[in-house]
């Protein structure tokens, strides 16, 4: 007899098959000749990512950072970029910790369901936003980040409660919070750290929030990766890089190192996403600046 957490491991197998058909099918159909092999940097920036992401810190904002630094991803693509790259590393995290940490089914069920269709939707709006919007969002997305960070740091974040599900007017709550948080994955916004502050607020203990933030990026990143892969809204290099490099990271960091103090990481992590943020912004005043110039002249 098959159980919840059964069918949802093989959901979730379907949801993986699912994208890696997309995705492969992409990467034939591109120009013969044409480079598609990552390069060191590409697998160390999903290593990296991906270790401190298994670990809590989370991956978007500082793989966006990584990025920028080295000018590796054209602004406009990064989001498409992370989604597609994070994919598979988010899907190992998923399978791990929903059959390690308990929590209550219909919750977990219900908050990925409805980080799905907020991704569904979303993607289909990102992948069709201006170099200037995307840039605008994500200088936004990162200052969000390095909040949630300092909270982190300084233990500020709501302290939960016990229950390992919702029910009622807070679950409801929850799947509405889901659905606006799987919406802004689509920007790059990561979900783990708001996730685990609003279930946090709704009286779950933060440890049942792991199977709920890693399942609902597990699901919705497929759907969302399909989106950005058919309008060619991604670096695939660098998407290749960071799959490569973040899945033997998920399972070092899950099962050899377990728990880290990453204080210091974080604080580093808090400076460097503060400096893109601003560069983000800056960049598209400057783009604005630009445009207007050019209709004066």
């Amino acid at each position: 007899m098959f159980t919840t957490k059964t069918w949802l491991f093989i959901a979730l197998g379907g949801f993986a098959a699912f994208y890696l058909i997309t995705w492969l099918s992409a990467i034939r159909q591109r120009r013969d000749g044409e480079s598609i092999a990552p390069g060191p940097i590409h697998a160390s920036i999903g290593f990296v990512t991906n270790f401190f992401d298994t670990l809590g810190i989370g991956s978007f904002a500082t793989t966006t950072s990584l990025f920028r630094f080295l000018k590796l991803v054209r602004d406009e693509v990064i989001p498409g970029t992370l989604n597609v790259g994070h994919t598979l590393p988010t899907i190992a995290q998923a399978l791990i910790y929903i059959a390690i940490v308990e929590v209550e089914m219909t919750t977990l069920v219900m908050l990925i369901a409805a980080s799905v269709l907020g991704m569904w939707l979303g993607a289909g709006v990102t992948c069709k936003l201006p170099r200037r919007s995307v840039q605008i969002g994500m200088g936004v997305a990162l200052l969000v980040a390095a909040t949630l960070l300092l909270m982190k740091i300084f233990n500020k974040q709501a302290e939960g409660g016990l229950d390992l599900g919702l029910s009622g007017t807070k679950l409801w709550i929850g799947v509405i919070g889901n659905f606006v948080l799987g919406a802004l994955m689509s920007l790059g916004i990561g979900l783990y750290g708001p996730c685990l502050i609003m279930i946090s607020l709704l009286g779950m203990s933060p440890k049942a929030a792991f199977p709920i933030m890693m399942g609902s990026c597990a699901f919705l990143m497929p759907i969302g990766s399909k989106q950005f892969i058919s309008k060619g809204s991604y670096n695939l290099r660098a998407a290749l890089g960071l799959a490569l490099g973040g899945i033997p990271a998920v399972l070092i960091a899950a099962y050899i190192v377990k728990e880290l103090d990453l204080k210091y990481v974080m604080w580093l992590v808090v400076v460097v996403v503060v400096y893109t943020a601003i560069s983000m912004l800056r960049s598209a005043m400057v783009e604005r600046q630009s445009a207007v110039a050019k209709q004066e002249a």
